[in-house]
C-alpha cells in the first residue's frame, strides 16, 4: 500500500513497529516481524499484510492466516419495533448442518452472518437496536476479526488489567491516569518511579513526558524489569532520558559512601582452580564479558546516582507489590521543596501507615488519601445507561506535597508557639 506522505507515516503500520491487536475487549501486544506466525484467542495468522496500513484498522482473517482489510457494511432495512416478533426457534432457516458447509465452502465470517440475515424470517421486522444486537452477537461466533491498534498508556493498562491484573498490582487505568495527574507528570521534569508493575508505570510517565526531561527507576532486586516498556514500541530518544538506581544503594548515597567504581569480579580467586574448571580461551571470553557488563553497570549507576545528589528531583510514583512506607520515607529525601508524589497500594491499611508516618515526621503537606470509583456507561442514541457490570475495586492513592523543614529545631519542637498577646492576656487573667 503506498504511503501518501511524510505527514501521515506516523499513523500508518511499520515492520518492526509494536503493536496492540484488538479482538472484542480482548488485547495482546505483538510486533510485527515478517513471516512470524502470531496466534490470538485461538486464531493463527501473519501480520505482514498490515504493514503500510493505517492503525486502528480492522482486518478480516482469511486461509492461510493472510489479513485483509474488513469491507464496510451495508445499510440494512429496519422494523419500527420488536412487538410481532415471536422467538419460536423457527426464524433462521439455515441449519447447523447449512452453516458448516458454508464454512467448508470457504466463505468469509462476515458472509456466514450475511446469509443468516437474508435467511432470517424475522430480521428486517426487528428495530435497528435489535438488528445490531444481533449482529454483534454473530460477529463473536463466525467472524474472524482482529483490530491493530497503536501502543497508549491506556490500551496497555486496559490489556494488563484484563490479562493479568496480577503483574500490575490490579492497578486500573483510571487510577493509573489519575496518578499521573497527581504527580504533576510534564515533560522537563525530573521523576522518580518506584513499581513493580511490569515496566507499566514507567512506560506510562515516559509517553505523558514525551522524550524529555529525565525518569530515574528505582528498581529492588537484581535489575530493573521493563516488559511493559518495550510495549510500547518508544523511539530511541525516549530511552536516552531513562535512569536506573537500585533501592538498596539509596542509605549509601544519601550517606556519601557510595562506591561506583567497578570491581573486578574474578578477585580473590585462586587461577590454578579456574584453570581447572574451564579452559582457558573460555575463561578469558567470560571474563572480558563480565568487565564489559560490570563497566556499563558502573556508568548507569554512576549516571542516576548523579542525577539523584542534588535532591532536587520534582516528583515521584511509587506502584509496589512491596509495603510502601520505607519506600516512600526513604525516596521523599530526594524530591525537592513543593514537589508532589503519589502512592498506589491494593490495600488501604498500608497507605494508612505511611499517612500516619508523614504526620509525625513533618515535611508533607496536603495528604490525602483516597479510593477510585469507576462504572462504564453505554452512550447510544436513545439507549444510553449505566453498564450493569462493573469493577469492584481501584486500589487506594496516597498524595501529597513536599515542603522546606527547619532542621535546626528538635522534632519534638515543632507545635506553633502561641502569639505574644495571647500570653499576655492569659498572664493577666492569672493575676
Amino acid at each position: 500500500m503506498a504511503d501518501n506522505g511524510d505527514e501521515d507515516a506516523q499513523y500508518r503500520i511499520k515492520e518492526g513497529d509494536y503493536v496492540v491487536l484488538k479482538r472484542g475487549d480482548i488485547f495482546k501486544a505483538v510486533q510485527i516481524q515478517p513471516k512470524k506466525k502470531v496466534v490470538f484467542e485461538k486464531q493463527w495468522f501473519f501480520l505482514d499484510n498490515a504493514v503500510g496500513h493505517l492503525y486502528s484498522t480492522t482486518f478480516e482473517i482469511v486461509s492461510g492466516g493472510t489479513l485483509q482489510p474488513q469491507r464496510p457494511k451495508n445499510a440494512k432495512e429496519a422494523g419500527t419495533d420488536n412487538r410481532n416478533i415471536v422467538d419460536d426457534g423457527k426464524s433462521q432457516k439455515l441449519t447447523r448442518e447449512d452453516i458448516e458447509t458454508l464454512k467448508e465452502q470457504g466463505l468469509k465470517g462476515q458472509e456466514i452472518i450475511q446469509q443468516l440475515i437474508e435467511n432470517s424470517t424475522t430480521f428486517r421486522d426487528k428495530t435497528e437496536f435489535a438488528q445490531e444486537k444481533y449482529i454483534k452477537k454473530k460477529k463473536k461466533k463466525y467472524e474472524n476479526i482482529v483490530t491493530i491498534l497503536k501502543p497508549s498508556c491506556r490500551i496497555m493498562a486496559m490489556m494488563y488489567h484484563g490479562r493479568e491484573p496480577g503483574k500490575i498490582c490490579h492497578l486500573r487505568y483510571d487510577t493509573l491516569a489519575q496518578m499521573l495527574t497527581l504527580a504533576n507528570i510534564h515533560a522537563g521534569s525530573k521523576v522518580l518511579v518506584f513499581e513493580t508493575c511490569a515496566g507499566l508505570v514507567l512506560g506510562a510517565v515516559m509517553e505523558r513526558m514525551g522524550g524529555y526531561g529525565s525518569v530515574i527507576q528505582m528498581y529492588p532486586g537484581g535489575g530493573p524489569v521493563r516488559a511493559g516498556v518495550e510495549s510500547f514500541g518508544f523511539p530511541t530518544h525516549f530511552h536516552d532520558m531513562l535512569h536506573e538506581f537500585p533501592i538498596c544503594h539509596v542509605n549509601a548515597l544519601l550517606a556519601g559512601t557510595l562506591d561506583t567504581t567497578a570491581k573486578d569480579p574474578n578477585a580473590g580467586r585462586n587461577p590454578v582452580v579456574m584453570k581447572q574448571l574451564m579452559s582457558l580461551l573460555f575463561f578469558f571470553l567470560k571474563a572480558q564479558e563480565k568487565k564489559v557488563k560490570m563497566e556499563e553497570k558502573r556508568k548507569k549507576l554512576a549516571a542516576a546516582a548523579a542525577q539523584l545528589e542534588g535532591q532536587n528531583a520534582d516528583g515521584l510514583v511509587i506502584a509496589s507489590r512491596f509495603h510502601p512506607c520505607p519506600v516512600l520515607i526513604g525516596l521523599l529525601k530526594f524530591l525537592a521543596p513543593s514537589r508532589p508524589f503519589v502512592v498506589y497500594s491494593q490495600y488501604k491499611e498500608a497507605l494508612i501507615e505511611c499517612y500516619t508516618k508523614l504526620k509525625e515526621q513533618g515535611g508533607t503537606v496536603n495528604l490525602r488519601l483516597t479510593d477510585t470509583w469507576l462504572r462504564h456507561y453505554q452512550v447510544l442514541p436513545n439507549r444510553t445507561h449505566p453498564v450493569l457490570l462493573m469493577s469492584g475495586g481501584g486500589g487506594y492513592l496516597l498524595s501529597g506535597t513536599t515542603v522546606a523543614t527547619d532542621n535546626s529545631k528538635p522534632a519534638g519542637s515543632q507545635r506553633a508557639e502561641e502569639p505574644a498577646s495571647k500570653r499576655l492576656k492569659l498572664t493577666d487573667t492569672e493575676g
